[in-house]
């Protein structure tokens, strides 16, 4: 936004010679939003934080072994949270444009779909989002070979590699806070993010099992006081837990708009797995308070 007028910023690739969206390919292993965001930086030298999602691009292609498959591309309104702006890779140019110089800009006509959709979702005030991620621990040392007490109970060798791969999703949606329970299981998932950019995390005892068991009501508690902070936060929790977090956030569900099936889907699937383990439940929440609702809703599963 500048001056009250949507602007989007396209890219140049002078190989084609054509004006479009920054993208790029996946590295092996990537997470797709972790993939969005390290790419706008690469092409256009700009830190991003992702917000809601936007449809996807289909089309079809030839395979290196000349069969035929199928190209998907994912995009995400994004929000400059700082970088250079330096261009380095096959780019040489950015434009920020309103979007109806964008329209006419734009070389493909698949490319309006995404500027249709942000045009839409700032017309219904749910372009600007912050985002809610709940975040079940990663896998844990079971608990029939854990001798002590159960609060102590550490991560497994698998628990530990999603905890470092929890960095770059969280990363990508610029979370500034975190809630977590007590619980080693918890700590040891979210810190890796934590200690990397000198984030102190608040441990809640009713985010913990026993602490939910105890007073089950603290637990919506939490998720009304984040909808009150309006700030980018994740909260870290366990299985039984998930069930009240995630009915505490479907009441504040407003997804009429783009993708609003597929967020749907994936919020009623999350309550059904009760989340699994090591996952990031990704919710876009436009506005605070007492006026927050969840336009778009993401599931970032372990790899």
């Amino acid at each position: 936004m500048r001056d009250g007028v949507l602007e989007v910023a396209l890219v140049h690739r002078p190989r084609y010679d054509d004006w479009s969206w920054p993208k790029g390919k996946l590295d092996p292993g990537e997470d797709w939003g972790t993939a969005a965001a390290r790419e706008t930086l690469e092409e256009t030298g700009l830190e991003v934080r992702l917000g809601r999602p936007l449809p996807e691009a289909r089309y079809l292609l030839l395979t290196k072994a000349g069969e035929p498959g199928e190209k998907i591309v994912r995009y995400w309104a994004s929000t400059v949270t700082g970088g250079s702006g330096v261009l380095e890779n096959e780019i040489d140019a950015v434009a920020w444009l309103d979007v109806v110089e964008a329209n006419v800009r734009l070389d493909y006509a698949h490319d309006r779909e995404q500027l249709r959709a942000l045009v839409r979702a700032h017309t219904e005030a749910s372009l600007d989002t912050w985002p809610l991620i709940i975040v079940r621990h990663a896998k844990a040392v079971p608990r029939s070979d854990w001798k002590g007490d159960d609060r102590e109970r550490p991560l497994e060798a698998r628990g530990r590699e999603r905890a470092d791969g929890l960095i770059p999703v969280l990363t990508a949606y610029g979370i500034s806070r975190i809630l977590t329970s007590p619980s080693v299981r918890c700590l040891d998932t979210i810190s890796p993010y934590a200690v990397w950019f000198g984030i102190v995390p608040r441990a809640k005892r009713g985010l913990s099992e026993e602490g939910h068991e105890a007073a089950p009501d603290k637990a919506e508690q939490h998720i009304e006081r984040v909808l009150e902070r309006g700030e980018p936060t994740a909260v870290c929790s366990h299985g039984p837990v998930m069930g009240s977090l995630l009915e505490a956030l479907g009441t504040r569900l407003d997804l009429a708009g783009d993708g609003s099936v597929d967020s749907l889907e994936r919020f009623v699937a999350a309550q059904d797995e009760n989340l699994v383990k090591g996952e990031a439940l990704v919710c876009h929440v436009a506005g605070v308070g007492a006026d927050a609702r969840i336009v778009a809703v993401e599931r970032h599963l372990t790899t």
